[in-house]
């Protein structure tokens, strides 16, 4: 993939993630490579990638059109984060985490702290612990060690909503909020101490365990959606309440 194809792929996935182009809105290569700045050819093959990927669908005038997901789909994509999350913290228990990896994992813990343990977070807090959370899960990722979990987690984080800190911004917004980012972060104290200890399955349990305030902060959201609509664009994609 060259440059330009890379650029204008990454480019429509964030237009689409945040929610600029509505469900069964036709997205046109002519209009969408003058908004770019790009030829045809890049848009074409970047909607070729986004409909494998499953952000778009195929229009029965012909191209392609905004999907609308429903919010199975997205609770979905959270559960199967933590399993991949909850493994890979589980091959970092079970082979040993390197000594620069786990300084830079209790940096995140340092950090997180300083953001949630506090009477009350001000909006700058919030900011702090979504870059402490997005480098805490990245950290975790990477140091795994395994390519193939590495490839599905950034699958996983192209899809809406279903990233490590994609949810939070509703938490910024609720009584519960801080309370709820408090008892994230003490998981992800867990999740060191398990990683340190080599308790590989402990380990895994955590990972699973942690997205649950992510599929919380989903229910949430359906439930307010003129609040979830401004706070997170993009969740005019998503259609239905989460059933089970």
């Amino acid at each position: 993939m060259d440059s330009q194809q890379s650029r204008v792929l990454v480019q429509l996935r964030d237009m689409i993630l945040k929610g600029e182009f509505v469900p069964g809105e036709r997205l046109a290569e002519i209009p969408l490579a003058e908004k770019l700045g790009a030829s045809r050819t890049p848009v074409r093959l970047a909607l070729t990638s986004l409909e494998h990927e499953g952000l778009i669908e195929q229009s029965p005038s012909g191209g392609y059109q905004m999907r609308r997901f429903t919010s199975r789909e997205i609770a979905d994509a959270i559960r199967v984060r933590g399993l991949i999350e909850g493994f890979a913290a589980r091959l970092l228990a079970e082979d040993g985490a390197p000594r620069q990896l786990m300084r830079e994992l209790h940096e995140c813990l340092d950090d997180g702290d300083k953001a949630v343990n506090k009477p009350t977070m001000e909006l700058d807090d919030y900011a702090a612990y979504v870059e402490m959370n997005d480098r805490f899960h990245k950290l975790i990722m990477d140091g795994c060690g395994n390519s193939a979990l590495r490839r599905v987690m950034d699958m996983l984080d192209g899809q809406p909503f279903a990233s490590p800190s994609a949810m939070l911004p509703m938490q910024s917004s609720m009584e519960e909020g801080q309370q709820w980012m408090r008892q994230a972060h003490r998981t992800h104290h867990a999740l060191v101490q398990a990683i340190e200890r080599g308790q590989g399955s402990r380990a895994q349990a955590l990972g699973e365990e942690h997205v649950e305030i992510a599929r919380m902060n989903l229910d949430y959201a359906l439930e307010r959606p003129e609040l979830a609509a401004e706070l997170m664009p993009g969740m005019r994609l998503v259609a239905g309440k989460v059933r089970g």
